[in-house]
């Protein structure tokens, strides 16, 4: 019979207009608990009916149309678990990375056009969601909720980065489509006609650096300096994006990439593109802006 765990740390995580209880338990697992699930999406709470329990799923992602986006890997890490709270009361929870694992399935339901009506308004939610946080950031974002992190041991970042970043680099494979740089031209007003995009103006580095790096998860962006320096020549032997993991690093990559062209898109130009992606997306560390 497994132990049931006790939580170190308790806490409520803001994203934006909700908050959402979680805890931090004495192996170390975040997790947020059932009714916060629920509250995310705005779904009402019910048992579950007879087809999800043959699927083995949770009400809340048992429909029919999510199925083929739920692998084996994150069926297994979207199990219920139980642990007792700072007062010793039993209750129900989930492993905290279930919140982005569920944004990305159902924009990805969403973007081959399978959701139901009824759940638009779900993907809706998602993609105002994963704009606040990637599975880095839901770690990061509930250990400062329950202030765990003022006593996480101290490589404790690192080993999340590790989970992000290859050891080596890999072999080099387009990552960023064409679509991030003509909607920087466009909104930089460059012509496009007379830049390649082989001969990208020197400055588009570190625009790069700044919307997608340094947004992507916490320290991320000194993680691949680090890992990818400069020569003599002041270049760089290889493409950041090459030090990320295929299992997290680059899923993590391409969402972030959609959500930013999406800003972009919306945008009239740079400077109306950034004041949206410093709200939506701020780098760790930094606030919101906030309309006035």
């Amino acid at each position: 019979m497994n132990k049931t765990l006790k939580a170190t740390h308790e806490g409520t995580l803001k994203i934006i207009d909700k908050f959402l209880p979680c805890a931090v338990l004495e192996d170390g697992t975040r997790v947020l608990t059932q009714s916060t699930i629920f509250n995310a999406f705005e779904r009402p709470r019910r048992g579950q009916r007879k087809e999800d329990k043959r699927i083995n799923l949770p009400s809340f992602i048992a429909s029919k149309v999510l199925l083929p986006y739920i692998t084996e890997g994150i069926q297994e890490g979207i199990k219920e678990l139980e642990y007792k709270d700072l007062s010793g009361r039993i209750k129900k929870g989930y492993n905290a990375e279930i919140l982005p694992i569920m944004c990305n399935i159902y924009l990805a339901a969403q973007k081959d056009g399978v959701l139901k009506p009824s759940q638009q308004k779900l993907a809706e939610i998602s993609e105002i969601m994963i704009s606040s946080l990637s599975k880095v950031g839901i770690i990061a974002l509930v250990d400062e909720a329950t202030g765990y992190q003022n006593i996480r041991v101290k490589d404790a970042l690192q080993i999340i980065l590790d989970r992000y970043l290859l050891k080596e680099f890999a072999t080099w494979s387009k990552k960023f489509p064409d679509e991030f740089y003509i909607q920087m031209f466009r909104l930089k007003k460059w012509d496009i006609n007379n830049v390649s995009f082989s001969k990208r103006p020197g400055v588009v580095g570190k625009y790069t650096n700044d919307i997608v790096y340094e947004r992507l998860a916490p320290e991320i962006l000194k993680e691949l300096r680090k890992r990818n320096p400069k020569n003599s020549s002041g270049n760089r032997k290889s493409k950041h994006h090459q030090f990320l993991t295929e299992d997290i690093g680059h899923p993590a990559l391409s969402q972030h990439l959609h959500t930013v062209i999406h800003f972009m898109k919306a945008a009239a130009n740079w400077e109306d593109f950034r004041r949206m992606i410093q709200r939506a997306l701020p780098k760790k560390g930094e606030q919101m802006l906030l309309d006035m």
